[in-house]
């Protein structure tokens, strides 16, 4: 997942912290018994140090998506440690852990998930990654460079707490971690209209991971906010996402005589441009934003010949499914046409990757924000829409979800020029892991606390 958080960061600490902050995160003392916040923070302070310890070590072992084995073991051995009901291979490699209180009441659900990304390493961290693994034929450096490790962590040690509290615990506690956010596990990723293979948050929900469950919490990690900063959004929150294949078909031939061939190389460059016109030109994005990105191409293997064909690999981020459907029309009909034009043929498909929208549901946000404020003790703002995507929102259409970002500002650096998830060189500062536990501990206790 990526964000476009920076020049938020510029605005933010002006807003935070002032009187309307503070009188709406104290209204909200009510909500949560001052004895039960107090008990929290002591088990917070005392697992923090773990809560670090295992950060790091999931950081310097990071798997790819779908292959998550020795994190899922590593959650599962602490869950089964605490006492917890404990289901593995969920969805592939995700672990569901159970915690029933001492009374009866609801059932409310924490995420985190899982994987890394083939990124090299930047960092210089002491417990930087030295992974390799083969990624769509090739060998790649890993990297949890999207803050991942930072979520399994937050989410072991809310579930450390919440277990020392089972006393006065009402209902129970589904804490799911999941595999491969990040996108199809390498082999699914096909273009050929074959059904793909479910997986992440979906094969999790498809598999049972919310029975009986009636809302969902979840976070994500940003040093593009500043440390301890909670962003959310009512409504959509983050875009939908869906990958996207253009393949043109020339005809080869040798570089000196380009005319007797047809030349896919320069008809996808004037695809690229084309497809730019889109956004710009033909979609009105007065109503919401989208987002179209060719991130790869491939064609040639030398400089003196012309290719059969071209292929390019691209997404799309929209907040609007009939906007999304617009999309995804005009870009396959862009396509084809600049092809066309140059005797070229072009093919467009789109997935496996294909995202709904991030959307908070605008009662539940009303309902919880009073108790994310008290946990983030008045850091709280309300965020523009974030153009990268989260699959949180396959949890979001089985059952109401709410998910924010917290800001972990890097020390030394600016939330307006930290490096972004995805970056090589991302990173976060671990003060935000603490603030993240308290938050998913008290969003869980504030809705179980409730009729």
């Amino acid at each position: 997942m990526l964000y476009a958080l920076r020049p938020l960061a510029f605005a933010l600490l002006a807003a935070l912290g002032s009187a309307a902050h503070a009188q709406a995160a104290a209204g909200t003392a009510a909500a949560l018994d001052a004895a039960v916040l107090d008990a929290l923070d002591l088990r917070i302070a005392a697992a923090a140090p773990r809560v670090i310890e295992w950060r790091r070590d999931i950081h310097a072992h990071p798997e790819l998506s779908g292959r998550e084995v020795r994190t899922a073991r590593l959650v599962a051995e602490h869950l089964k440690r605490l006492g917890l009901e404990v289901q593995t291979g969920v969805g592939g490699t995700g672990v569901v852990g159970i915690l029933r209180g001492a009374l009866p009441g609801k059932v409310v659900a924490l995420r985190a998930d899982m994987d890394a990304l083939p990124v090299e390493e930047a960092t210089g961290l002491p417990f930087a990654s030295k992974v390799r693994a083969s990624y769509r034929g090739k060998e790649t450096a890993v990297m949890h460079a999207c803050g991942h490790d930072g979520h399994t962590a937050i989410l072991m040690g809310v579930a450390e707490v919440l277990q020392g509290m089972k006393a006065r615990l009402p209902g129970s506690v589904k804490f799911i971690f999941q595999p491969a956010e990040e996108g199809a596990p390498d082999g699914h990723d096909h273009h050929d209209g074959a059904a793909t293979p479910a997986w992440g948050a979906k094969a999790m929900v498809e598999q049972g991971a919310l029975k009986e469950v009636q809302a969902i919490f979840g976070l994500h990690l940003t040093g593009n906010l500043p440390l301890g900063v909670v962003g959310y959004r009512s409504g959509p929150l983050m875009a939908g996402a869906d990958s996207l294949r253009i393949r043109v078909q020339g005809r080869g031939t040798h570089g000196s005589a380009p005319w007797s061939g047809v030349d896919p190389i320069l008809a996808s460059a004037q695809v690229v441009v084309g497809l730019q016109g889109i956004v710009s030109r033909q979609l009105n994005i007065t109503q919401e934003p989208a987002v179209l990105t060719i991130g790869a191409i491939q064609g040639g293997n030398r400089d003196n010949i012309i290719p059969d064909s071209v292929e390019m690999l691209g997404t799309l981020r929209t907040f609007d499914e009939g906007m999304r459907s617009e999309a995804k029309q005009r870009i396959a009909t862009t396509a084809q046409s600049i092809a066309a034009a140059s005797g070229a043929q072009a093919s467009v498909s789109f997935g496996p990757t294909a995202y709904s929208v991030t959307n908070n549901p605008p009662a539940l946000t009303e309902a919880v924000l009073p108790a994310l404020k008290l946990a983030a003790r008045g850091r709280v703002t309300e965020i523009p829409k974030v153009s990268g995507s989260e699959d949180f929102s396959e949890f979001q259409k089985a059952v109401p979800g709410f998910f924010y970002l917290l800001g972990a500002t890097p020390k030394g650096k600016e939330a307006a020029t930290a490096p972004t998830n995805h970056s090589p060189a991302f990173d976060i500062n671990e003060d935000a892991l603490a603030v993240g536990v308290r938050t998913l501990s008290v969003l869980a206790l504030d809705f179980l606390g409730r009729p």
